[in-house]
């Protein structure tokens, strides 16, 4: 299984997110682990993604599941077997678009820094799984993205419907 993970997935694995509960941590630790022995992971070719990682993992002390995430992709980046590797085309002021972000006006308000996900999900085929912790912004926009062809497993349903309001 292809799948480009969002940085909040090991974040949450590394039990550094206040909203998430302890299933959740638990749900995204064992995800993470799935990508590394039997999945793929995709990326940009630009490093965008894994410059936002290494901005946001690294755990002080012991490393928690999203830091060995974190060494498993700067390990795998060259591996074509766990790593696909895509390019991207950053638009816009500081690259806040992509030409492959989806023009679909019911994501207008889709947050700047998610759109490098998403941009990287339509540029592979076949389409990838984006995979998703506790961001409400990815399930409030979860209709337009599946139907701009994003698929989305979210980790976390209970956690991000409460955050999303529902």
């Amino acid at each position: 299984m292809m799948a480009v993970v969002d940085t909040n997935v090991p974040v949450v694995a590394n039990g550094n997110s206040e909203q998430a509960s302890a299933d959740c941590v638990v749900s995204c630790a064992k995800r993470l682990q799935s990508v590394m022995v039997t999945g793929q992971i995709v990326l940009d070719d630009a490093w965008l993604i894994i410059e936002e990682y290494q901005n946001n993992l690294r755990s002080a002390g012991q490393p928690g599941p999203g830091d060995v995430f974190l060494k498993w992709v700067l390990t795998n980046r060259s591996n074509k077997v766990k790593c696909l590797l895509v390019s991207i085309h950053p638009t816009g002021p500081n690259g806040s678009g992509f030409d492959e972000f989806p023009l679909d006006p019911a994501l207008k308000d889709f947050d700047v820094q998610d759109r490098k996900f998403v941009a990287v999900a339509c540029a592979c085929s076949p389409s990838p799984v984006v995979l998703e912790a506790v961001d409400p912004g990815w399930w409030i926009h979860r209709d337009a993205l599946e139907r701009c062809g994003v698929q989305i497993e979210f980790l976390c349903q209970s956690d991000i419907r409460k955050l999303a309001g529902e």
